[in-house]
């Protein structure tokens, strides 16, 4: 749990640089982690219409 919210690992690729896609349980919202070395970062995934990708059946707040 971080934050007050809960989140889920659906995607893992790679051992030192490793791409992850996590999903927040709540709201629905996934997010592309990946990290190279020391190096790190966490974004949402948007779509084409440019809004996070939500995953659909999720409690909207």
């Amino acid at each position: 749990m971080i934050g007050g919210r809960t989140f889920q690992r659906i995607f893992k690729e790679g051992v030192v640089d490793v791409t992850e896609i996590w999903v927040d349980t709540q709201t629905g919202v996934h997010y592309l982690f990946h990290a190279s070395g020391n190096a790190g970062g966490l974004t949402p995934l948007l779509g084409p219409d440019g809004k996070p990708i939500v995953q659909q059946g999720a409690a909207e707040e």
